[in-house]
Protein backbone atom coordinates (compact mmCIF):
# COMPACT_ATOMS: atom_id res chain seq x y z
CA UNK A 1 0.00 0.00 0.00
CA UNK A 2 2.69 2.31 0.73
CA UNK A 3 4.08 1.69 -2.72
CA UNK A 4 1.03 2.67 -4.48
CA UNK A 5 0.43 5.58 -2.41
CA UNK A 6 4.17 7.00 -3.42
CA UNK A 7 2.95 6.46 -6.51
CA UNK A 8 -0.47 8.46 -6.34
CA UNK A 9 1.59 10.97 -4.70
CA UNK A 10 4.43 11.12 -8.11
CA UNK A 11 1.09 11.50 -10.03
CA UNK A 12 0.23 14.42 -8.05
CA UNK A 13 2.51 16.61 -8.29
CA UNK A 14 3.11 15.81 -11.55
CA UNK A 15 -0.10 15.83 -13.60
CA UNK A 16 -1.84 18.10 -11.33
CA UNK A 17 -1.98 20.88 -8.92
CA UNK A 18 -4.30 19.92 -6.45
CA UNK A 19 -4.04 20.78 -2.27
CA UNK A 20 -2.08 18.87 -0.17
CA UNK A 21 -5.57 17.63 2.29
CA UNK A 22 -6.03 16.38 5.49
CA UNK A 23 -8.49 15.55 8.42
CA UNK A 24 -11.64 16.59 7.62
CA UNK A 25 -11.02 18.30 5.13
CA UNK A 26 -10.32 15.48 2.77
CA UNK A 27 -12.78 13.58 4.31
CA UNK A 28 -14.92 16.61 2.98
CA UNK A 29 -13.43 16.25 -0.59
CA UNK A 30 -13.94 12.41 -0.16
CA UNK A 31 -17.26 12.71 0.36
CA UNK A 32 -18.69 14.73 -2.48
CA UNK A 33 -16.32 12.81 -4.82
CA UNK A 34 -18.41 9.97 -3.64
CA UNK A 35 -21.77 11.32 -3.92
CA UNK A 36 -20.67 12.59 -7.53
CA UNK A 37 -19.83 8.54 -8.22
CA UNK A 38 -23.28 7.32 -6.36
CA UNK A 39 -25.51 9.82 -8.62
CA UNK A 40 -23.46 8.76 -12.09
CA UNK A 41 -24.30 5.05 -11.13
CA UNK A 42 -27.86 6.07 -10.30
CA UNK A 43 -27.74 8.02 -14.02
CA UNK A 44 -26.42 4.90 -15.67
CA UNK A 45 -28.95 2.24 -13.92
CA UNK A 46 -32.05 1.28 -14.77
CA UNK A 47 -33.26 2.06 -11.21
CA UNK A 48 -34.54 5.08 -12.08
CA UNK A 49 -37.36 3.97 -14.21
CA UNK A 50 -38.06 0.55 -12.56
CA UNK A 51 -39.12 2.63 -9.70
CA UNK A 52 -40.09 5.64 -11.32
CA UNK A 53 -38.62 8.41 -9.71
CA UNK A 54 -34.98 10.35 -10.10
CA UNK A 55 -34.95 9.93 -13.93
CA UNK A 56 -32.97 13.18 -15.28
CA UNK A 57 -33.00 14.24 -18.97
CA UNK A 58 -30.01 15.76 -20.49
CA UNK A 59 -29.99 19.20 -19.54
CA UNK A 60 -30.94 18.90 -16.41
CA UNK A 61 -28.20 15.95 -15.75
CA UNK A 62 -25.17 17.42 -17.38
CA UNK A 63 -26.06 20.23 -15.40
CA UNK A 64 -25.56 18.12 -11.61
CA UNK A 65 -22.42 16.64 -13.41
CA UNK A 66 -20.71 19.87 -14.08
CA UNK A 67 -22.01 21.19 -10.72
CA UNK A 68 -19.79 18.59 -8.53
CA UNK A 69 -16.94 18.61 -11.05
CA UNK A 70 -16.56 22.80 -9.74
CA UNK A 71 -17.86 22.16 -6.25
CA UNK A 72 -14.79 19.64 -6.02
CA UNK A 73 -12.03 21.72 -8.28
CA UNK A 74 -12.91 24.50 -5.91
CA UNK A 75 -12.17 22.90 -3.07
CA UNK A 76 -9.39 20.79 -4.11
CA UNK A 77 -7.53 22.75 -6.41
CA UNK A 78 -6.03 26.21 -5.11
CA UNK A 79 -6.05 29.88 -6.45
CA UNK A 80 -1.87 29.56 -6.82
CA UNK A 81 0.14 26.95 -7.32
CA UNK A 82 2.09 27.88 -4.35
CA UNK A 83 -0.92 27.47 -2.24
CA UNK A 84 -0.88 23.68 -2.47
CA UNK A 85 0.25 22.94 0.84
CA UNK A 86 -2.76 25.10 2.14
CA UNK A 87 -6.17 23.99 3.46
CA UNK A 88 -9.23 24.86 1.66
CA UNK A 89 -10.61 28.51 3.16
CA UNK A 90 -14.09 30.44 3.60
CA UNK A 91 -13.55 31.69 0.09
CA UNK A 92 -12.83 28.34 -1.86
CA UNK A 93 -16.03 26.89 -0.48
CA UNK A 94 -17.75 29.89 -1.04
CA UNK A 95 -17.08 29.76 -5.32
CA UNK A 96 -17.80 26.16 -4.71
CA UNK A 97 -20.77 26.75 -3.31
CA UNK A 98 -21.66 29.42 -6.14
CA UNK A 99 -20.48 26.82 -8.33
CA UNK A 100 -23.17 24.29 -7.47
CA UNK A 101 -25.81 26.89 -7.57
CA UNK A 102 -25.25 28.26 -10.88
CA UNK A 103 -25.29 25.13 -12.11
CA UNK A 104 -28.06 23.11 -10.30
CA UNK A 105 -29.84 26.21 -11.14
CA UNK A 106 -30.25 24.83 -14.87
CA UNK A 107 -31.91 21.35 -13.48
CA UNK A 108 -34.29 22.83 -11.32
CA UNK A 109 -35.55 25.67 -13.75
CA UNK A 110 -35.16 23.27 -16.98
CA UNK A 111 -38.97 23.70 -17.31
CA UNK A 112 -39.21 27.02 -17.28
CA UNK A 113 -35.76 27.66 -19.67
CA UNK A 114 -37.48 25.48 -22.11
CA UNK A 115 -41.14 27.10 -21.91
CA UNK A 116 -39.15 30.42 -22.67
CA UNK A 117 -37.03 29.04 -25.32
CA UNK A 118 -33.62 30.76 -24.87
CA UNK A 119 -35.26 34.04 -23.65
CA UNK A 120 -33.02 34.95 -20.03
CA UNK A 121 -35.33 35.55 -17.42
CA UNK A 122 -35.60 38.78 -15.57
CA UNK A 123 -37.09 39.57 -12.12
CA UNK A 124 -39.31 42.91 -11.23
CA UNK A 125 -38.16 44.04 -8.39
CA UNK A 126 -39.58 46.77 -5.81
CA UNK A 127 -36.79 48.44 -3.38
CA UNK A 128 -37.34 51.71 -1.71
CA UNK A 129 -40.36 52.68 -4.02
CA UNK A 130 -38.36 52.11 -6.63
CA UNK A 131 -39.21 49.46 -9.57
CA UNK A 132 -37.01 47.99 -11.94
CA UNK A 133 -35.97 44.52 -13.91
CA UNK A 134 -32.75 42.84 -12.59
CA UNK A 135 -31.53 40.17 -15.40
CA UNK A 136 -31.37 37.22 -12.85
CA UNK A 137 -30.47 34.70 -15.46
CA UNK A 138 -27.82 36.43 -17.40
CA UNK A 139 -26.05 37.62 -14.26
CA UNK A 140 -26.28 33.23 -13.12
CA UNK A 141 -24.84 32.51 -16.81
CA UNK A 142 -22.08 35.31 -16.44
CA UNK A 143 -21.06 33.94 -12.82
CA UNK A 144 -21.36 30.17 -14.05
CA UNK A 145 -19.03 31.09 -17.22
CA UNK A 146 -16.24 32.54 -14.89
CA UNK A 147 -16.42 30.08 -12.75
CA UNK A 148 -15.97 28.07 -15.29
CA UNK A 149 -12.92 29.69 -16.71
CA UNK A 150 -11.33 29.89 -13.00
CA UNK A 151 -11.94 26.17 -12.24
CA UNK A 152 -9.87 24.92 -15.70
CA UNK A 153 -6.83 27.89 -14.70
CA UNK A 154 -6.25 26.25 -11.82
CA UNK A 155 -6.48 23.00 -12.35
CA UNK A 156 -5.40 22.37 -15.87
CA UNK A 157 -4.09 25.70 -16.72
CA UNK A 158 -4.26 29.29 -18.21
CA UNK A 159 -3.58 27.90 -22.54
CA UNK A 160 -7.02 26.53 -22.70
CA UNK A 161 -8.69 29.83 -20.72
CA UNK A 162 -6.89 31.74 -23.27
CA UNK A 163 -8.37 30.04 -25.74
CA UNK A 164 -12.28 29.81 -24.76
CA UNK A 165 -11.61 33.84 -24.03
CA UNK A 166 -10.54 34.33 -27.52
CA UNK A 167 -13.96 32.60 -29.06
CA UNK A 168 -15.61 34.45 -26.80
CA UNK A 169 -14.23 37.44 -28.27
CA UNK A 170 -14.88 36.47 -31.57
CA UNK A 171 -18.49 35.55 -30.88
CA UNK A 172 -19.33 38.91 -29.26
CA UNK A 173 -17.15 40.87 -31.93
CA UNK A 174 -17.69 38.93 -35.25
CA UNK A 175 -18.72 42.01 -37.03
CA UNK A 176 -15.53 43.74 -36.59
CA UNK A 177 -13.48 40.47 -37.60
CA UNK A 178 -11.53 40.34 -40.94
CA UNK A 179 -13.93 40.14 -43.69
CA UNK A 180 -12.64 36.62 -44.39
CA UNK A 181 -13.81 35.24 -40.75
CA UNK A 182 -16.48 38.13 -40.11
CA UNK A 183 -19.62 37.50 -38.61
CA UNK A 184 -22.89 39.30 -37.35
CA UNK A 185 -21.69 39.01 -34.04
CA UNK A 186 -23.77 37.25 -30.93
CA UNK A 187 -25.38 39.86 -28.47
CA UNK A 188 -24.66 39.99 -24.66
CA UNK A 189 -27.80 37.95 -23.86
CA UNK A 190 -27.75 35.32 -26.80
CA UNK A 191 -23.60 34.43 -25.95
CA UNK A 192 -24.54 34.08 -22.84
CA UNK A 193 -28.25 32.15 -23.18
CA UNK A 194 -26.59 29.94 -26.18
CA UNK A 195 -23.88 28.81 -23.94
CA UNK A 196 -24.91 28.46 -20.45
CA UNK A 197 -28.59 27.78 -20.83
CA UNK A 198 -28.61 25.62 -23.95
CA UNK A 199 -27.40 22.14 -24.64
CA UNK A 200 -25.50 23.61 -27.50
CA UNK A 201 -22.43 24.83 -26.14
CA UNK A 202 -20.93 23.92 -22.50
CA UNK A 203 -23.98 21.51 -21.86
CA UNK A 204 -23.40 20.50 -25.50
CA UNK A 205 -21.93 16.84 -26.68
CA UNK A 206 -19.11 16.79 -24.87
CA UNK A 207 -20.26 16.62 -21.70
CA UNK A 208 -23.66 14.77 -22.58
CA UNK A 209 -20.67 12.13 -23.37
CA UNK A 210 -18.67 13.11 -20.13
CA UNK A 211 -22.28 12.17 -18.38
CA UNK A 212 -23.23 9.21 -20.14
CA UNK A 213 -20.02 7.33 -20.86
CA UNK A 214 -16.80 8.98 -19.81
CA UNK A 215 -17.49 9.19 -16.16
CA UNK A 216 -18.03 5.63 -16.01
CA UNK A 217 -15.28 4.24 -18.07
CA UNK A 218 -12.95 6.49 -16.01
CA UNK A 219 -14.57 5.38 -12.49
CA UNK A 220 -14.55 1.55 -14.44
CA UNK A 221 -10.69 2.21 -14.65
CA UNK A 222 -9.86 3.20 -11.52
CA UNK A 223 -11.68 0.88 -9.49
CA UNK A 224 -9.85 -1.93 -11.28
CA UNK A 225 -6.53 -0.16 -10.81
CA UNK A 226 -7.30 0.14 -7.15
CA UNK A 227 -8.13 -3.36 -6.87
CA UNK A 228 -4.81 -4.13 -8.27
CA UNK A 229 -5.51 -4.66 -11.75
CA UNK A 230 -2.92 -2.19 -12.80
CA UNK A 231 -0.02 -4.19 -11.27
CA UNK A 232 -1.28 -7.46 -12.20
CA UNK A 233 -0.94 -5.97 -15.82
CA UNK A 234 2.36 -5.35 -15.14
CA UNK A 235 3.82 -8.60 -13.63
CA UNK A 236 1.87 -10.41 -16.64
CA UNK A 237 3.85 -8.53 -18.81
CA UNK A 238 7.10 -9.13 -17.30
CA UNK A 239 5.98 -13.11 -17.21
CA UNK A 240 5.35 -12.94 -20.55
CA UNK A 241 8.06 -11.12 -22.61
CA UNK A 242 11.12 -10.77 -19.74
CA UNK A 243 12.98 -13.34 -20.93
CA UNK A 244 13.52 -12.15 -24.47
CA UNK A 245 16.20 -9.82 -26.14
CA UNK A 246 15.92 -6.62 -24.15
CA UNK A 247 13.12 -7.88 -22.08
CA UNK A 248 12.33 -5.19 -19.58
CA UNK A 249 11.33 -2.70 -22.27
CA UNK A 250 9.11 -4.92 -24.45
CA UNK A 251 7.24 -5.92 -20.67
CA UNK A 252 7.23 -1.70 -20.43
CA UNK A 253 5.64 -1.81 -24.08
CA UNK A 254 3.08 -4.52 -22.94
CA UNK A 255 2.17 -3.11 -19.55
CA UNK A 256 1.83 0.54 -20.78
CA UNK A 257 -0.89 -1.19 -23.76
CA UNK A 258 -2.46 -3.06 -20.95
CA UNK A 259 -2.46 -0.02 -18.94
CA UNK A 260 -3.97 1.81 -21.76
CA UNK A 261 -6.74 0.02 -22.00
CA UNK A 262 -8.18 0.81 -18.76
CA UNK A 263 -6.42 4.31 -18.23
CA UNK A 264 -7.35 7.90 -19.69
CA UNK A 265 -4.57 9.71 -18.43
CA UNK A 266 -0.97 9.46 -20.19
CA UNK A 267 0.81 10.73 -17.23
CA UNK A 268 -1.05 8.12 -14.77
CA UNK A 269 0.57 5.34 -17.34
CA UNK A 270 4.06 6.67 -17.26
CA UNK A 271 3.94 6.99 -13.88
CA UNK A 272 2.79 3.71 -12.88
CA UNK A 273 4.52 1.06 -15.13
CA UNK A 274 7.58 3.78 -15.71
CA UNK A 275 8.19 3.20 -11.68
CA UNK A 276 8.80 -0.01 -12.10
CA UNK A 277 9.66 -0.75 -15.75
CA UNK A 278 12.59 2.11 -16.16
CA UNK A 279 14.86 0.93 -13.21
CA UNK A 280 14.66 -2.69 -14.73
CA UNK A 281 15.56 -1.18 -18.25
CA UNK A 282 18.41 0.31 -16.68
CA UNK A 283 19.85 -2.31 -14.85
CA UNK A 284 19.42 -4.55 -18.33
CA UNK A 285 21.40 -1.92 -20.10
CA UNK A 286 19.56 0.47 -21.84
CA UNK A 287 20.89 3.90 -21.28
CA UNK A 288 18.29 6.08 -18.86
CA UNK A 289 17.43 8.52 -21.81
CA UNK A 290 16.29 5.47 -24.10
CA UNK A 291 14.32 3.96 -20.81
CA UNK A 292 12.08 6.99 -20.38
CA UNK A 293 12.34 7.29 -24.23
CA UNK A 294 10.48 3.87 -24.76
CA UNK A 295 8.44 4.45 -21.46
CA UNK A 296 6.66 7.56 -22.34
CA UNK A 297 5.78 6.81 -25.82
CA UNK A 298 4.49 3.43 -25.01
CA UNK A 299 2.50 4.85 -22.21
CA UNK A 300 1.21 7.89 -24.22
CA UNK A 301 0.45 6.01 -27.39
CA UNK A 302 -1.77 3.61 -24.45
CA UNK A 303 -4.37 6.34 -25.13
CA UNK A 304 -5.18 5.33 -28.29
CA UNK A 305 -5.82 1.58 -27.21
CA UNK A 306 -9.83 0.82 -27.44
CA UNK A 307 -11.84 0.58 -25.34
CA UNK A 308 -11.10 3.95 -22.99
CA UNK A 309 -8.87 5.91 -25.83
CA UNK A 310 -8.79 8.90 -23.19
CA UNK A 311 -12.24 9.91 -22.98
CA UNK A 312 -12.07 10.56 -26.75
CA UNK A 313 -13.50 7.48 -28.43
CA UNK A 314 -17.36 8.14 -26.95
CA UNK A 315 -17.04 11.78 -27.95
CA UNK A 316 -15.94 11.17 -31.10
CA UNK A 317 -19.13 8.34 -31.79
CA UNK A 318 -21.41 11.22 -30.71
CA UNK A 319 -19.69 14.16 -33.04
CA UNK A 320 -20.21 11.70 -36.07
CA UNK A 321 -22.98 10.17 -34.89
CA UNK A 322 -21.80 6.60 -35.21
CA UNK A 323 -21.81 3.86 -32.82
CA UNK A 324 -18.94 3.49 -29.94
CA UNK A 325 -18.73 -0.17 -31.33
CA UNK A 326 -17.26 1.62 -35.14
CA UNK A 327 -15.05 4.00 -33.41
CA UNK A 328 -13.19 1.30 -31.47
CA UNK A 329 -13.18 -1.14 -34.19
CA UNK A 330 -11.50 1.93 -36.29
CA UNK A 331 -8.87 2.61 -33.78
CA UNK A 332 -8.09 -1.20 -33.11
CA UNK A 333 -6.10 -1.87 -35.95
CA UNK A 334 -3.39 1.65 -36.00
CA UNK A 335 -2.98 0.48 -31.55
CA UNK A 336 -1.68 -3.04 -32.81
CA UNK A 337 0.28 -1.58 -35.51
CA UNK A 338 1.79 0.90 -33.13
CA UNK A 339 2.59 -1.21 -30.30
CA UNK A 340 4.17 -4.02 -33.19
CA UNK A 341 6.16 -1.02 -34.48
CA UNK A 342 7.52 -0.12 -30.45
CA UNK A 343 8.31 -3.85 -30.14
CA UNK A 344 10.67 -3.96 -32.98
CA UNK A 345 12.55 -0.61 -32.23
CA UNK A 346 12.75 -1.65 -28.65
CA UNK A 347 13.98 -4.83 -30.21
CA UNK A 348 16.67 -3.05 -32.55
CA UNK A 349 17.67 -1.23 -29.59
CA UNK A 350 18.42 -3.73 -27.48
CA UNK A 351 19.85 -5.38 -30.68
CA UNK A 352 22.70 -2.66 -31.21
CA UNK A 353 23.46 -2.63 -27.31
CA UNK A 354 23.76 -6.39 -27.00
CA UNK A 355 21.71 -7.13 -24.33
CA UNK A 356 19.50 -9.91 -23.23
CA UNK A 357 16.81 -10.72 -20.82
CA UNK A 358 15.90 -10.35 -17.46
CA UNK A 359 17.51 -12.64 -15.08
CA UNK A 360 15.08 -15.90 -15.02
CA UNK A 361 15.14 -15.21 -10.74
CA UNK A 362 13.47 -11.84 -11.82
CA UNK A 363 10.67 -12.99 -13.98
CA UNK A 364 7.55 -14.31 -12.21
CA UNK A 365 6.35 -18.05 -13.04
CA UNK A 366 4.22 -17.27 -15.92
CA UNK A 367 1.41 -19.78 -15.27
CA UNK A 368 0.84 -18.67 -11.56
CA UNK A 369 1.35 -14.88 -12.41
CA UNK A 370 -1.39 -15.52 -14.69
CA UNK A 371 -3.89 -17.53 -12.69
CA UNK A 372 -3.20 -14.67 -9.34
CA UNK A 373 -4.99 -12.50 -11.06
CA UNK A 374 -7.27 -14.02 -13.52
CA UNK A 375 -9.87 -12.50 -11.74
CA UNK A 376 -9.61 -9.04 -12.75
CA UNK A 377 -10.16 -10.17 -16.72
CA UNK A 378 -13.75 -11.31 -15.89
CA UNK A 379 -15.13 -7.51 -15.64
CA UNK A 380 -12.94 -6.78 -18.64
CA UNK A 381 -14.25 -9.88 -20.18
CA UNK A 382 -17.95 -8.83 -19.46
CA UNK A 383 -17.52 -5.32 -20.94
CA UNK A 384 -16.16 -6.53 -24.08
CA UNK A 385 -18.23 -9.16 -24.60
CA UNK A 386 -21.57 -6.93 -24.08
CA UNK A 387 -19.67 -3.96 -26.08
CA UNK A 388 -18.76 -6.60 -29.00
CA UNK A 389 -21.12 -9.93 -28.89
CA UNK A 390 -23.84 -7.89 -27.59
CA UNK A 391 -23.74 -5.13 -28.91
CA UNK A 392 -25.08 -3.00 -25.92
CA UNK A 393 -24.64 0.63 -25.15
CA UNK A 394 -21.73 1.65 -24.08
CA UNK A 395 -23.25 3.30 -20.81
CA UNK A 396 -25.35 0.22 -19.81
CA UNK A 397 -22.26 -2.14 -20.99
CA UNK A 398 -19.76 -0.32 -18.25
CA UNK A 399 -22.40 0.08 -15.81
CA UNK A 400 -22.62 -3.73 -15.65
CA UNK A 401 -18.65 -4.16 -15.86
CA UNK A 402 -18.64 -2.00 -12.72
CA UNK A 403 -21.07 -3.59 -10.78
CA UNK A 404 -19.10 -6.83 -11.44
CA UNK A 405 -16.15 -5.12 -10.46
CA UNK A 406 -17.68 -4.14 -7.16
CA UNK A 407 -19.09 -7.62 -6.42
CA UNK A 408 -14.87 -8.66 -7.00
CA UNK A 409 -13.07 -6.32 -5.00
CA UNK A 410 -15.28 -7.25 -1.76
CA UNK A 411 -15.24 -11.25 -3.20
CA UNK A 412 -11.14 -10.98 -3.43
CA UNK A 413 -10.90 -9.86 0.19
CA UNK A 414 -12.97 -12.85 1.71
CA UNK A 415 -10.64 -15.69 2.76
CA UNK A 416 -12.87 -18.81 1.78
CA UNK A 417 -9.92 -21.64 2.68
CA UNK A 418 -9.27 -20.56 6.15
CA UNK A 419 -11.84 -21.99 8.31
CA UNK A 420 -13.23 -18.69 9.98
CA UNK A 421 -16.82 -17.90 11.54
CA UNK A 422 -19.43 -15.46 10.32
CA UNK A 423 -18.01 -12.55 12.59
CA UNK A 424 -14.88 -12.96 10.71
CA UNK A 425 -16.59 -12.81 6.78
CA UNK A 426 -18.60 -9.99 7.83
CA UNK A 427 -15.25 -8.23 8.89
CA UNK A 428 -13.70 -9.14 5.32
CA UNK A 429 -16.58 -8.16 3.59
CA UNK A 430 -16.52 -4.59 4.84
CA UNK A 431 -12.99 -4.33 3.81
CA UNK A 432 -14.26 -5.09 0.54
CA UNK A 433 -17.07 -2.63 0.68
CA UNK A 434 -14.27 -0.25 2.03
CA UNK A 435 -12.02 -0.39 -1.00
CA UNK A 436 -15.30 -0.34 -3.32
CA UNK A 437 -15.94 2.97 -1.74
CA UNK A 438 -12.03 4.09 -1.85
CA UNK A 439 -12.51 3.02 -5.34
CA UNK A 440 -15.52 5.29 -6.23
CA UNK A 441 -13.72 8.43 -4.59
CA UNK A 442 -10.44 7.75 -6.81
CA UNK A 443 -12.66 7.70 -9.85
CA UNK A 444 -14.44 10.90 -9.06
CA UNK A 445 -11.11 12.81 -8.41
CA UNK A 446 -9.54 11.51 -11.39
CA UNK A 447 -12.77 12.74 -13.47
CA UNK A 448 -12.72 16.13 -12.61
CA UNK A 449 -9.82 17.27 -14.41
CA UNK A 450 -11.44 15.95 -17.51
CA UNK A 451 -14.59 16.96 -16.82
CA UNK A 452 -14.19 20.48 -16.80
CA UNK A 453 -11.56 20.44 -19.85
CA UNK A 454 -14.42 18.86 -21.68
CA UNK A 455 -16.58 21.80 -20.90
CA UNK A 456 -14.43 24.69 -21.26
CA UNK A 457 -13.83 23.16 -24.32
CA UNK A 458 -17.23 22.85 -25.01
CA UNK A 459 -17.09 26.84 -25.22
CA UNK A 460 -15.20 26.48 -28.15
CA UNK A 461 -17.32 23.83 -29.98
CA UNK A 462 -20.87 26.18 -29.37
CA UNK A 463 -18.91 29.31 -30.65
CA UNK A 464 -18.44 27.42 -33.83
CA UNK A 465 -21.73 26.41 -34.42
CA UNK A 466 -22.97 29.34 -33.55
CA UNK A 467 -20.74 31.51 -35.52
CA UNK A 468 -20.44 29.46 -39.11
CA UNK A 469 -16.85 29.50 -38.34
CA UNK A 470 -16.31 26.14 -39.65
CA UNK A 471 -16.83 27.25 -43.42
CA UNK A 472 -14.78 30.36 -42.74
CA UNK A 473 -12.21 28.43 -41.95
CA UNK A 474 -12.54 26.27 -45.25
CA UNK A 475 -11.60 29.67 -47.23
CA UNK A 476 -9.16 30.61 -44.24
CA UNK A 477 -6.91 27.43 -44.91
CA UNK A 478 -7.45 27.29 -48.24
CA UNK A 479 -5.91 30.34 -48.95
CA UNK A 480 -2.87 29.67 -46.13
CA UNK A 481 -1.97 25.92 -47.64
CA UNK A 482 -2.41 27.08 -51.62
CA UNK A 483 -5.38 24.23 -51.88
CA UNK A 484 -2.30 21.84 -51.01
CA UNK A 485 -3.47 18.87 -49.49
CA UNK A 486 -0.51 17.69 -48.20
CA UNK A 487 0.51 21.35 -46.57
CA UNK A 488 -3.50 21.28 -45.10
CA UNK A 489 -2.75 18.34 -42.96
CA UNK A 490 0.78 19.20 -41.89
CA UNK A 491 -0.53 22.50 -40.53
CA UNK A 492 -3.34 20.45 -38.91
CA UNK A 493 -0.42 18.40 -37.12
CA UNK A 494 1.33 21.36 -36.00
CA UNK A 495 -1.73 22.93 -34.73
CA UNK A 496 -2.74 19.84 -32.75
CA UNK A 497 1.06 20.48 -31.60
CA UNK A 498 0.90 23.62 -30.59
CA UNK A 499 -2.57 23.34 -28.88
CA UNK A 500 -1.14 20.50 -27.14
CA UNK A 501 1.49 22.65 -25.10
CA UNK A 502 -1.44 23.46 -23.02
CA UNK A 503 -4.22 21.83 -23.37
CA UNK A 504 -5.36 18.16 -22.16
CA UNK A 505 -5.72 15.62 -24.92
CA UNK A 506 -9.49 15.38 -24.52
CA UNK A 507 -9.52 19.23 -24.94
CA UNK A 508 -7.20 19.49 -28.09
CA UNK A 509 -8.57 16.95 -30.07
CA UNK A 510 -11.87 18.91 -29.49
CA UNK A 511 -10.98 21.78 -30.11
CA UNK A 512 -9.05 20.80 -33.30
CA UNK A 513 -11.60 18.47 -34.34
CA UNK A 514 -14.43 21.06 -34.32
CA UNK A 515 -12.41 23.39 -36.47
CA UNK A 516 -10.42 21.22 -38.84
CA UNK A 517 -12.25 18.04 -39.53
CA UNK A 518 -14.64 19.14 -42.08
CA UNK A 519 -12.07 21.44 -43.84
CA UNK A 520 -9.94 18.19 -44.45
CA UNK A 521 -12.32 16.27 -45.51
CA UNK A 522 -13.76 19.55 -47.76
CA UNK A 523 -10.39 20.40 -49.44
CA UNK A 524 -9.51 17.00 -49.73
CA UNK A 525 -12.54 16.50 -51.70
CA UNK A 526 -12.08 19.04 -54.00
CA UNK A 527 -8.33 17.53 -54.35
CA UNK A 528 -9.75 14.50 -55.66
CA UNK A 529 -9.19 12.71 -52.49
CA UNK A 530 -11.42 10.59 -50.64
CA UNK A 531 -11.58 10.47 -46.73
CA UNK A 532 -13.73 8.42 -44.14
CA UNK A 533 -14.34 11.24 -41.24
CA UNK A 534 -13.73 8.74 -38.59
CA UNK A 535 -9.74 8.97 -40.35
CA UNK A 536 -9.84 12.73 -39.77
CA UNK A 537 -10.77 12.67 -36.26
CA UNK A 538 -8.45 9.65 -35.54
CA UNK A 539 -5.61 11.71 -37.17
CA UNK A 540 -6.24 15.07 -35.19
CA UNK A 541 -6.62 12.97 -31.79
CA UNK A 542 -3.46 10.84 -32.69
CA UNK A 543 -1.48 13.86 -32.75
CA UNK A 544 -3.03 15.51 -30.06
CA UNK A 545 -1.84 12.60 -28.28
CA UNK A 546 1.40 13.36 -30.12
CA UNK A 547 1.98 16.74 -28.36
CA UNK A 548 2.31 14.98 -25.29
CA UNK A 549 6.24 13.20 -26.33
CA UNK A 550 6.88 16.61 -28.51
CA UNK A 551 9.08 19.14 -26.28
CA UNK A 552 8.80 21.29 -24.27
CA UNK A 553 5.84 19.26 -22.71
Amino acid sequence: MAEISNIEKKIGEIEGKARVLSGYQLKFVALIAFSWSLFQLWYASPLPFLLGFGALIDLPARSIHLGFALFLVFLAYPCFKKDREKKFNYFSFFLAILGLLTTFYISFSYQGLVDRNGILLWYNLSLFGFNFSFPIELVLGLVGISLLLEATRRSIGLPLVIVAIIFYLYSFFGQVMPEIISHQGLSFNRLVGYHWFSSEAIFGIPISVSVSFVFLFVLFGSMLDYAGGGKYFLNLAIALVGKFRGGPAKASILASGLTGMISGSSIANVVTTGTFTIPVMKKTGFPAVKAGSIEVAASVNGQIMPPVMGAAAFIMAEMLGITYFQVITHAFIPAIIIYLSLFWISDLEASKLGLKGMEPVDIPPLRQTFLSGIHYLLPIGLLIYLLIIKRWSAGSSVFYSIIAMMALMIFQKIDFKSNTNFSDYLSQIKLGIEDVIKGMIRGAVNMTNIAIAIATAGIIVGAVASTGLSNAMIEVVEVISGGNFIVLILLVMVLCLILGLGLPTTANYLVVASLMANVIVEIGGASGIVLPIIAVHLFVFYFGLMADVTPPV
